[in-house]
């Protein structure tokens, strides 16, 4: 069996900053630096920071007065903040930069008098977050559909912004709905969306036209790991999505002779070694990579850390 890995894969500079974060808090803090809800979403994360110390929650309640609270990658809203404040938490911001673009963009245009439309999915982290940190109403569309069922008058100034994590193909549809409705509107080229959401979707197209079946490693609840599956299957490939080699089924890949395996931004490559290896005791395996490009953005910690 060849396998092919796609490159770019796995962790980004979000989530790099947003895991060492937590490691640095650890070591200038001790044991008991709290964590409100999963920093990245991946559980073998989470679940190594817990071994070190860190604990998870859920709401701030859960937090001690005064003690180290981080904020996930996704960002969260003022609520949020300010609850902190109020309890007197040392809070370390987590919250990936690209995502806090999101959130200055939507300042910015509410600032200057637009109404606003958010791209994402309802209920995840970042949406919820973005929602709030926009400063002033937001309408949140999901589809095509959505648009369509927009009630703003024809001439009302409006802009849009998107969640970091969104499959660049359905961006752009609904961009395009958007802007054949409201030709006045304004917003970000879809390049603004998060380069490394970029990165690993082009990777992933690619790799779906090399292969027999893709395995993308990541989280169930890990939005940039579902777009992922999705392309790959866009492209007629059966397409899985598996948090680690444990949940391989043979049966997917029994007739493959060319498997294709990717990761999302908040999957560790551990977890491809760990798929690769399950892969391994099935078939020899020869592992190739996909020649690709090669990310070098590095994330500052928060200043509290540097």
């Amino acid at each position: 069996m060849r396998i092919i890995l796609a490159q770019p894969r796995s962790f980004c500079a979000g989530v790099v900053r947003a895991i060492d974060t937590v490691e640095h808090a650890l070591q200038r803090h001790g044991p008991q630096v709290y964590v409100r809800h999963e920093i990245v979403h991946n559980k073998h994360v989470v679940d190594k920071l817990k071994a070190q110390g860190a604990v998870f929650v859920e709401e701030l309640a859960e937090i001690p007065t005064h003690a180290v609270a981080v904020f996930s990658a996704h960002g969260v809203s003022r609520d949020v903040e300010a609850e902190a404040a109020e309890r007197g938490l040392r809070v370390l911001d987590a919250t990936c930069p690209l995502v806090t673009k999101v959130h200055e963009q939507g300042r910015r245009y509410a600032a200057q008098g637009y109404s606003l439309i958010l791209i994402g999915h309802a209920g995840h982290p970042e949406v919820i977050g973005t929602l709030s940190q926009a400063c002033a109403p937001v309408v949140l569309v999901q589809s095509v559909g959505d648009v369509e069922a927009l009630t703003f008058p024809a001439d009302t100034p409006l802009a849009y912004i998107t969640q970091t994590t969104l499959s660049l193909d359905d961006t752009r549809n609904v961009i395009d709905a958007l802007q054949a409705r409201y030709p006045q509107i304004v917003g970000p080229d879809t390049r603004d969306i998060c380069y490394a959401t970029q990165n690993r979707q082009a990777a992933v197209r690619e790799l779906s036209r090399l292969v027999d079946v893709v395995l993308v490693v990541g989280a169930s609840n890990s939005s940039n790991s579902a777009r992922l599956r999705e392309i790959a299957a866009q492209g007629g490939v059966p397409s899985y999505l598996i948090s680690d080699g444990s949940e391989l089924a043979r049966d997917w890949v029994c007739d493959a002779k060319v498997v294709g395996i990717t990761a999302g931004a908040s999957a560790p490559e551990a977890m491809v070694e760990d798929v690769i290896a399950a892969l391994g005791r099935l078939a020899n395996v020869e592992v190739t990579t996909l020649p690709g490009r090669e990310e070098r953005v590095v994330f500052r910690l928060p200043s509290d850390l540097s």
